[in-house]
């Protein structure tokens, strides 16, 4: 079950908290009737996302960090004044920082694709990782995939 997040704010600077979209996904070995409540894992893209859903996390929630994004400019433009993947201010969760822009560009590497192109997939890769993560089987996600995608 999914459950989409986009912002009110029109064209909101990108990296900012006005800005923050989200995808929220539950799955699970049994029907699916509601997106749910309390994440138990949160993708946090940007120093952005971490700081937008950070509150709606419970307490030894896991949380993949993707370190490419989490930058001194990236990290001020929302407020941060030190790295949250730093200063303990996330010892109550399980973080795993992933640097999941450079991994999706260097799985791309080899078919014909900017690395803006490239870059835009890093979604769909750490779906990938948490299929891997939560031993989940990825055929009904490939074959939906290829319709979707088909053009």
């Amino acid at each position: 079950s999914t459950l989409p997040n986009f912002p009110a704010e029109i064209r909101a600077p990108a990296g900012t908290l006005p800005g923050v979209s989200s995808f929220q996904l539950h799955f699970a070995d049994h029907d699916i009737l509601t997106p749910g409540d309390a994440p138990d894992v949160l993708v946090a893209m940007n120093p952005a996302a971490l700081k937008a859903n950070i509150g709606d996390l419970p307490a030894g929630a896991e949380i993949i960090v993707n370190t490419d994004e989490f930058t001194r400019r990236a990290l001020q433009k929302v407020g941060y004044t030190a790295d949250p993947l730093e200063d303990g201010s996330l010892e109550g969760f399980r973080v795993h920082p992933v640097p999941l822009t450079t991994l999706t560009v260097e799985a791309l590497s080899g078919y014909e694709l900017s690395r803006k192109e490239a870059e835009r997939s890093k979604n769909m890769f750490a779906l990938g990782l948490l299929s891997w993560m939560y031993h989940r089987p990825t055929a009904s996600t490939e074959v939906f995939l290829r319709a979707k995608f088909a053009k």
